[in-house]
């Protein structure tokens, strides 16, 4: 379509191409941010923290990902769609973060690929060295499932991003301002799901109740503390979890209770290590086979 004033389209070709979803012109996230180390925190160990925190809003934001078109409504769709995208917002600057930190966790590419290093460490790491809980990974089940996963994970990420909005590192302080927000959003949402399925039909409570025994257990993952959280917790730039156990506890009995729903009373999996270890299910594995297939095809492809 055009007329003596031009193509339609004039305005989506040529020009400035960082408006499109795909490039390899993106500006640095953490442009213009004061990346420095802060006094006596190891670099090493703040790119390990930052990959702990920016795989599970990854992974979660995958997970979440794969519900678009699925939903029971629209609504319902656009609103995890959107969660899905905070997440990965959330996770760009923490694997941003976590290279500037310390450029050896970022996985070896072809001399000048154009791939930045969040990109890098998304698409090119295998699962042993992602750093995320189990809870983010599980395959996805029916919707009840996915309500449940939602509320454990962000009950317990708003209480850890309110706290780390005091930290010395001026990155992990930023990103916790505003995901704090976008958090909260998403802890409600899982809130007032919960209890709609709850006190809806015997099939929308039965299903919930499934979900919740199935994935109960996978929260304590979120609340163990690694040594890397324990010592950037002491120097001020993280925080610890086991110091958000009991806040975390009274909001879900908060939730539980007023949907007439049992504490459930299941131990973690026995299994050695965790996630924070790259001790991950098979559902990893599958999930970033499909997560990263093009990428690895195309290592060195500019889109």
């Amino acid at each position: 379509m055009s007329d003596e004033h031009g193509s339609v389209f004039d305005g989506l070709i040529g020009g400035d191409s960082s408006q499109w979803a795909f490039g390899s012109d993106f500006e640095d996230p953490l442009a213009g941010v004061d990346t420095t180390t802060p006094a006596g925190v190891a670099s090493t160990d703040l790119a390990g923290y930052c990959l702990m925190l920016g795989d599970d809003a990854l992974i979660m934001s995958q997970r979440l990902s794969e519900w678009c078109s699925r939903a029971p409504d629209l609504e319902e769709d656009i609103a995890l769609a959107n969660m899905a995208l905070d997440l990965l917002g959330q996770a760009r600057l923490l694997l941003a973060r976590a290279a500037a930190a310390d450029p050896g966790v970022v996985p070896a590419l072809p001399e000048g690929s154009p791939v930045p290093p969040e990109d890098a460490l998304a698409f090119f790491r295998d699962a042993g060295r992602f750093r995320n809980v189990r809870l983010a990974e599980v395959a996805n089940g029916d919707f009840a499932h996915v309500v449940v996963r939602l509320l454990l994970f962000s009950v317990a990420r708003h209480a850890l991003l309110e706290r780390l909005r005091a930290s010395t590192d001026q990155v992990l302080a930023a990103v916790a301002a505003k995901g704090v927000k976008e958090v909260a959003y998403h802890r409600d949402w899982a809130g007032r799901w919960f209890l709609v399925l709850a006190q809806g039909t015997e099939e929308s409570r039965r299903r919930l109740l499934t979900a919740l025994d199935a994935l109960w257990p996978l929260r304590a993952e979120l609340l163990v503390t690694h040594p890397v959280e324990l010592s950037l917790a002491r120097a001020g730039a993280a925080v610890d979890p086991a110091s958000i156990r009991d806040e975390v506890d009274v909001v879900l009995d908060q939730v539980l209770a007023v949907s007439g729903v049992d504490r459930p009373d299941l131990a973690p999996p026995a299994v050695a290590g965790g996630g924070r270890d790259g001790a991950h299910t098979e559902a990893l594995d599958r999930l970033l086979a499909e997560m990263q297939v093009v990428a690895r095809a195309h290592p060195s492809g500019r889109w």
